[in-house]
């Protein structure tokens, strides 16, 4: 069996589907390990890098933070961790999306209101939208 070639940096981008400087920022967050270096000092990866790269990409696709991926790649190393603790964090990712999208839905219901205010014509000075804005800020400001 042929022992596997390593990776230059920039293969192992557009292997995972990221750019280098994100690779870099990996490396320094500790969400990838260090890879081994050459005499010349160019970076050396494995596949594994590639694959570790790609379950980060699609748990950020998933909304998921990059202290949230760390935490996730812990669980996939331990030993000890069960479907149930990854479940865990699935649900609480689930439910802090639930809790965003009920905010934007007030945001969004009073921003229509405001909109629905407003005839679309005349001077800025007689929007209500922007009124209603001001207030707000004046109303901020006095508490």
């Amino acid at each position: 069996m042929a022992a596997v070639k390593p990776l230059s940096i920039g293969q192992v981008a557009t292997r995972a589907g990221i750019g280098v400087e994100t690779i870099r920022f990996y490396e320094r967050a500790g969400l990838i390990p260090l890879p081994a270096r050459k005499a010349s000092g160019y970076r050396q990866y494995d596949e594994s890098t590639v694959s570790r790269l790609r379950f980060i990409r699609r748990a950020k696709d998933l909304g998921f933070t990059l202290k949230e991926i760390a935490t996730l790649l812990s669980l996939r190393h331990d030993a000890s961790t069960t479907a149930r603790d990854v479940k865990d964090e699935a649900e609480r990712k689930i439910a802090e999306i639930d809790g965003k999208i009920r905010s934007l839905r007030r945001i969004r219901r009073a921003l229509q209101q405001l909109a629905e205010t407003c005839p679309g014509h005349g001077p800025t000075s007689e929007c209500p939208i922007l009124e209603a804005l001001e207030r707000h800020d004046r109303a901020s400001t006095e508490e």
